[in-house]
């Protein structure tokens, strides 16, 4: 789970993002991203409509999200950036591997990912 710290909570944060930052997008998933330099790392919220589904696939999709991030895509995000992720109805389709795989793909269109070596530590994870 991602610390409370990396999070994008308050409709207000949701809200500037989506006015003034910009977007990336492919099948699965929207991705908006705009530069804040108050933080000294990214923040990330996710939104997943009630047209996906119910409480229960919105949910799990959200967990399946966060643990990604927490796991591979947090040591490469650029810092000082808030992000917010919109799922789109065909990312329920996806296993982990693929989420995955499609998730990376949006954020590097985003170009929001960092250049760097792909061996990390466990420490270097969020």
């Amino acid at each position: 789970m991602l610390q409370k710290a990396y999070r994008l909570a308050q409709k207000t944060d949701f809200n500037k993002v989506y006015r003034h930052g910009k977007s990336a997008a492919n099948r699965h998933f929207v991705l908006y991203v705009l530069p804040n330099q108050k933080t000294e790392h990214f923040r990330l919220g996710i939104s997943v409509s009630k047209k996906v589904g119910g409480a229960v696939v919105r949910n799990r999709v959200k967990r399946l999200i966060k643990e990604i991030v927490r796991l591979q895509l947090a040591p490469r995000i650029a810092p000082h950036h808030d992000l917010v992720i919109v799922v789109r109805k065909a990312a329920l389709d996806l296993d982990f591997h693929e989420m995955s795989k499609s998730l990376a793909h949006v954020f590097n269109r985003g170009k929001i990912l960092l250049k760097t070596d792909k061996s990390f530590s466990r420490q270097d994870r969020v």
